[in-house]
């Protein structure tokens, strides 16, 4: 018989824009350092951009030892980097990046969002990667909307957007290296559902817009919620209409030693990417040594 999680907290998103990008960072928050593997979150927006904008400001930048998982929920979203991908995302797509060993990217507004601007809300998380994947080779998958299968929840209650992992007997096109599950879930007004929670996995779960209620408590838009290793499932109420950005993976349970763009176990390993990185050596054979 299936068991109820136990909310262990709610966080609150702190405030924190780049330039006239709204920026809002519920993990890391204040108390919680991480939900291992989950490192890392910005929920960028929601915003309306003016026509003739400059678009987001996230240029050529490195990253070494974890994955970086970009939710287009509105707008727009042109990816590229060292190791020849190149895509440009639209409303309700995913970019699931995996930067291993070492990748220089860039995630920016394609030229027609700077034309003509237009809403933009993009959420964006860091997966870490344990040590015996952390130089693995550098991959990327970007995922148009249509390729994202959007299977309804019970009663009609809603729609869970399934990216990565199985649910009722539907696979996510993105293949995690770690068996990541990864869904966003849209949730009708009065609508309550029961979502897999799986004993021993870290969940992952942000309320992106809306408000809904979990163990007895309301949780409003911008709001993480952390939840005990005591049941396998969760039950939510959709209190307004609401978004959700659900995911649970196996937690990883090593040392995370970070640094901006970097996060590997060890100091040395840090020191040792950022020297990689100066040398040039990002995405070619010698970064995997």
């Amino acid at each position: 018989m299936s068991a109820l999680r136990s909310v262990a907290g709610v966080h609150e998103a702190v405030r924190d824009d780049i330039g006239d990008l709204v920026t809002r960072r519920p993990l890391p928050a204040p108390g919680l350092a991480q939900v291992d593997p989950f490192l890392f979150l910005n929920h960028h927006g929601p915003q309306t951009y003016p026509p003739s904008n400059r678009g987001l400001p996230f240029g050529p930048h490195p990253h070494r030892g974890f994955e970086t998982v970009t939710f287009i929920l509105e707008g727009s979203l042109a990816h590229h980097d060292t190791g020849g991908h190149e895509s440009v995302i639209e409303a309700g797509g995913v970019q699931w990046m995996t930067a291993g060993s070492g990748l220089i990217h860039a995630e920016v507004s394609p030229p027609a969002f700077k034309r003509a601007g237009g809403p933009l809300d993009i959420l964006q998380l860091w997966v870490n990667l344990p040590a015996r994947l952390k130089m693995t080779a550098p991959r990327y998958t970007g995922v148009q909307a249509e390729a994202i299968p959007a299977i309804p929840l019970s009663d009609d209650g809603g729609v869970l957007n399934l990216i990565a992992g199985e649910f009722g007997g539907t696979s996510g096109p993105i293949q995690s290296l770690t068996g990541v599950f990864m869904a966003t879930v849209r949730l009708r007004a009065g609508a309550a559902v029961e979502l897999p929670a799986p004993r021993g996995r870290s969940i992952f779960l942000y309320v992106v817009s809306g408000q809904i209620s979990l163990g007895g408590l309301d949780v409003e838009r911008w709001r993480l919620v952390t939840l005990a290793d005591d049941g396998d499932v969760i039950a939510i109420t959709a209190r307004a209409d609401a978004v959700l950005l659900y995911g649970h993976a196996d937690p990883i349970g090593e040392p995370v030693v970070a640094q901006g763009p970097f996060v590997m176990n060890t100091r040395e390993e840090i020191a040792l990417a950022i020297g990689d990185y100066q040398a040039g050596k990002f995405n070619s054979p010698l970064a995997a040594r």
